[in-house]
């Protein structure tokens, strides 16, 4: 089970901090990763980090956008920073995938095997 919290309203260039707490899996294995879906628009990938705590993002969010771990493997963060109007969206933690996945393939999200159920953000 993935939670996340930390979505909410804000005025463009201002920052969130989202975090999405996991459990009921083995944390350890694979990747972690933001996903967001915007209305009308795809799900798009984010931010992923691996086990050895090798982060990637996407290049609409790189020098903006910050993934992490908690001190407990079992907590996720995401935060953003000079938010955007078109950062608008559902954002969803995603865990466990493949031991082997790693790096930009935690982009993958056809590898996750575990899904939030997303929080709002909305840029205005």
């Amino acid at each position: 089970q993935l939670v996340e919290s930390g979505g909410g309203s804000v005025q463009a260039g201002g920052s969130l901090n989202l975090s999405c707490v996991a459990s009921g899996y083995t944390h350890s294995r694979g990747c972690m990763g933001w996903f967001r879906q915007g209305p009308g628009q795809e799900p798009e990938a984010v931010a992923g980090i691996d086990s050895g705590g090798t982060t990637t993002f996407a290049d609409s969010v790189k020098g903006r956008f910050t993934i992490s771990k908690g001190n407990a493997e079992n907590i996720l963060y995401l935060e953003m920073n000079n938010l955007k109007p078109e950062d608008s969206a559902v954002y969803s933690c995603a865990a466990d995938t493949p031991p082997w996945i790693s790096g930009d393939s935690c982009l993958w999200s056809y590898e996750y095997r575990h899904w939030g159920q997303g929080t709002q953000v909305t840029v205005s």
